[in-house]
């Protein structure tokens, strides 16, 4: 990595590629990822087409995101609405304590 530019070299897929990034080792792992999901598409598939594999790998990453973010999205709806409850609950008790205190001034 050349730290005053903060260029570095990977390899995906038998190719190298100049990157940018302030995370070396992020951008590390990344192409690492993509270098491992378009090796099992490539093993699973006939083609030795690198653009082919990628648009395939691509697909793989897509399909995970999507699966993931489905699952983020329904945690956070269900932490929303536990989080409202307990705001609810929270409310009710002050409420509560509020009136049973001025009952007994």
């Amino acid at each position: 990595m050349n730290p005053s530019k903060g260029s570095m070299r990977v390899e995906i897929y038998d190719q190298s590629y100049n990157l940018r990034g302030s995370d070396a080792e992020h951008i590390q792992k990344l192409a690492h990822f993509v270098d491992s999901k378009m090796r099992v598409v490539s093993e699973h598939t006939a083609t030795i087409d690198s653009l082919r594999v990628a648009v395939l790998a691509a697909l793989n990453i897509a399909d995970e995101y999507f699966a993931l973010k489905k699952k983020y999205d329904s945690l956070d709806r269900e932490y929303t609405k536990r989080a409202s409850r307990l705001g609810n609950v929270l409310d009710s008790a002050l409420d509560e304590a509020t009136r049973d205190g001025r009952r007994a001034v």
